[in-house]
């Protein structure tokens, strides 16, 4: 089979720990043929299927290498790499794996992709899912599992509710990897500047609310967690942001938040999502370019790759 990763650009990738990498790599160990290209290598012209500039790529190692650092030489065949406009439909599979930010070219990306699903293409996350499910908007959906939580653009709002619970923590909807995370205790030290530098003076909508990271593939959840866990004075224990990955088995609480979640986010064409936990509590639902297969495979002994491209064989 041959399939297609829509990505970020693949010389950035930190190859230590990019899970999109570890997919690459069980794909092509399986026999499947890899191709890459960027969103902004989409195009359709009117009265043709929607197409791709990719770039057919071979991974010259494929033996495992989790927890090794990163690659210093490169970890693709150049010289059989071919570059060319392939519709997509040609493939058997394409993968969504852009990381966030969920911004405009995100959506446009995310239009071509579901016009290309309607001659015929399968894609993975499905399109529409992506756009329906923003990533700090669709944990209000699961409100028995989430904690009270609030998204608003109104500064009067965000200090009431500062006012009823105390000790909160404040998110721009379009961050990621802990970008413009603050945490306001009861003190409400200096919470009008916080609001004024993730609302834009109104402009731009917050979350507020009260980290696991807990895996669902195929509407199934991955056995173990990984918590990323702050390191020092730190409010924020994304990986991106310094903290710690340290995986663990799922608690009583995590699997039943996934397996209450998982076939109804698995009916809505997301094969992979990345839940995010706090104290027993969701706090986001990743759809976009869910990670943390690695550190799991490598401390664990389990392998998320596998059971992901299992999962995509089964979907094809």
């Amino acid at each position: 089979m041959h399939i297609l990763f829509v990505a970020d650009p693949i010389e950035s990738f930190k190859t230590h720990k990019d899970s999109t990498y570890v997919m690459m790599r069980e794909a092509q160990r399986r026999g499947h043929s890899v191709a890459v290209c960027l969103t902004s290598d989409l195009a359709w012209q009117s009265g043709q299927p929607v197409t791709a500039q990719v770039r057919r790529i071979h991974l010259m190692d494929i033996t495992p290498i989790y927890g090794a650092t990163q690659a210093t030489q490169p970890w693709f065949d150049e010289a059989a790499s071919e570059e060319g406009r392939v519709a997509l439909n040609d493939f058997g599979a394409v993968l969504m794996r852009k990381d966030p930010p969920f911004d405009a070219e995100f959506i446009y990306a995310t239009h071509l992709l579901e016009q290309a699903e309607r001659e015929g293409a399968k894609v993975f996350n499905k399109p529409a899912a992506l756009r329906d499910h923003p990533e700090k908007l669709a944990l209000m959906q699961f409100p028995q599992y989430a904690p009270p939580t609030l998204v608003t653009r109104s500064a009067a709002d965000v200090r009431a509710f500062h006012a009823e619970h105390g000790d909160i923590i404040l998110k721009p909807l379009d961050g990621m990897g802990g970008m413009g995370i603050f945490r306001v205790k009861a003190d409400g030290l200096n919470l009008g500047s916080i609001i004024e530098t993730l609302n834009l003076d109104g402009a731009q909508t917050e979350i507020v609310e009260g980290d696991k990271r807990v895996l669902v593939i195929g509407g199934k959840p991955v056995p173990f967690s990984l918590a990323r866990i702050p390191q020092g004075n730190e409010v924020r224990g994304n990986l991106a942001a310094g903290g710690k990955g340290v995986a663990m088995p799922l608690t009583e609480r995590e699997r039943e938040i996934a397996e209450a979640l998982g076939p109804t986010l698995a009916a809505r064409g997301l094969l992979l999502v990345g839940l995010d936990v706090i104290g027993g509590r969701l706090t986001e639902v990743n759809v976009t370019s869910p990670t943390c297969f690695q550190e799991i495979t490598q401390q664990m002994g389990f392998d998320v790759a596998a059971m992901f491209v299992d999962a995509l064989e089964a979907g094809i």
